[in-house]
């Protein structure tokens, strides 16, 4: 097949262009005829116009690629190499939600011809692709997995806002059904992934290889923000503990934080729904999954109570939260903790503002119900940095202190700030 493609009388389909596809695809137009497909029409008109609806990449990225983007399933017909790359997030059971990695399954399943490849990138759990999607390719197609068609899974590594560590410059794990899918899905990633691949030895491998890796940065980060509580209580800096730590050659230096985002605070949920599928309750994980859940509430308590301590009454205090995007310069608000965080001074009757220069005002409102404003109104009792935007990281301190109601009191939950140069500072 890679024949094929290479000489373009085969075409690759990439479904679902967000912030794993649309890279991925406009990738393999470098070198292949692709098919981009999402079920996204609005999105889909956006990129024909070399737009990328999620902000990662400017209007260069789509130069000279062989690339055609629809939002009609029947196109799909035209590809014989698919790659599903949907979003696999939680309910609010905190349940995994296959929802989207079903449905793409379903639309490539009808597109299905003997001898075509499947390749998934969604982070799922060990025995997802062969139990939960398999069956639906195949109920759809009519044809059988593993002889009229090979699949395959290679997890995605996208890292939102970096722009050194880019698609082709991470290793990439590829899986396939058997040795011939590996070949194949082998030297098609092969072509485009400068950094090498690893082959692993089977599809659940390269599946729980994936989500251990979130699962590991999660509970590492756990641990951070539960000695930054202890920490906090005894009045020692966190910061200045993990520098003196950090001297000894074996410890790794995580840091406290907000933890939210598409993957870390997603992917645990779905190893322990599998954990608990075959008789087991993963405790370590789900420990870890309660203290960083916690934070946003820790937070908000900290800063009312500052505030009490000051004198002030805190359903009379308006705050200034800056930043809301799940991590700094980016646009992505999935998952974002800032919301709970807001939501939890909100539930003390406190006046919150929230402003963003990356964050859409429209899928905000959408998705959480809050309002973000261009800019400062008026003067705030307190401020929260909460997403290390440059932006936010460039204002002095005199900018800070002129958007404050009285003293400045900065609660800086990413430590972006010199915090011997204000008076009343407070990190995480």
């Amino acid at each position: 097949m890679i024949q094929d493609l290479i000489n373009k009388t085969k075409a690759i389909s990439v479904t679902g262009l967000g912030y794993v596809g649309l890279p991925l695809a406009l990738e393999f137009a470098k070198h292949f005829r692709v098919i981009g497909f999402d079920i996204n029409s609005a999105r889909v008109e956006q990129m024909k116009q070399k737009i990328d609806p999620s902000k990662e990449l400017d209007s260069a990225a789509f130069d000279g690629c062989d690339i055609t983007f629809t939002d009609n399933y029947e196109d799909l017909r035209n590809a014989h190499f698919h790659i599903i790359g949907v979003p696999t997030d939680i309910d609010e059971h905190k349940v995994p939600n296959l929802k989207p990695l079903l449905g793409a399954s379903s639309s490539v399943g009808k597109a299905l011809k003997k001898g075509d490849i499947v390749v998934y990138e969604s982070t799922v759990y060990p025995g997802c692709t062969e139990e939960d999607c398999l069956p639906i390719l195949e109920r759809e197609s009519k044809l059988k997995g593993g002889v009229d068609f090979k699949y395959g899974y290679s997890p995605e590594r996208i890292v939102p806002g970096d722009k050194v560590k880019t698609l082709t410059k991470i290793l990439k794990i590829v899986s396939g059904s058997d040795a011939e899918a590996l070949a194949t899905i082998s030297a098609v990633y092969g072509t485009i992934i400068e950094a090498g691949l690893h082959q692993a030895s089977s599809v659940k491998v390269a599946e729980a290889a994936k989500v251990i890796e979130n699962t590991q940065r999660d509970i590492n980060i756990s641990l951070m923000n539960e000695l930054a509580i202890i920490f906090d209580k005894m009045g020692i800096d966190t910061s200045e503990v993990i520098a003196a730590a950090g001297t000894k050659w074996n410890f790794h230096p995580y840091q406290p934080g907000l933890v939210g985002g598409h993957c870390i605070s997603v992917d645990p949920f779905y190893l322990m729904h599998k954990a608990k599928q075959i008789g087991l309750d993963p405790q370590v994980i789900a420990a870890g999954r309660r203290v960083n859940d916690h934070i946003p509430h820790f937070i908000a308590k900290k800063v009312i109570q500052t505030l009490i301590e000051k004198g002030k009454n805190p359903g009379q205090c308006k705050v200034l939260v800056m930043g809301i995007t799940f991590k700094e310069d980016v646009a992505d608000i999935r998952n974002s903790k800032v919301v709970d965080l807001i939501k939890e001074l909100m539930s003390y009757s406190t006046n919150v503002h929230t402003i963003d220069p990356h964050a859409s005002p429209n899928e905000v409102a959408h998705e959480y119900g809050i309002s973000l404003i261009d800019a400062p109104i008026g003067k705030y009792d307190a401020i929260i940095l909460a997403v290390g935007h440059q932006q936010f990281r460039n204002l002095s301190k005199a900018e800070l202190e002129d958007l404050s109601n009285g003293e400045l009191l900065l609660f800086d939950i990413k430590g972006v700030k010199d915090a011997s140069s204000y008076s009343n500072y407070w990190k995480l």
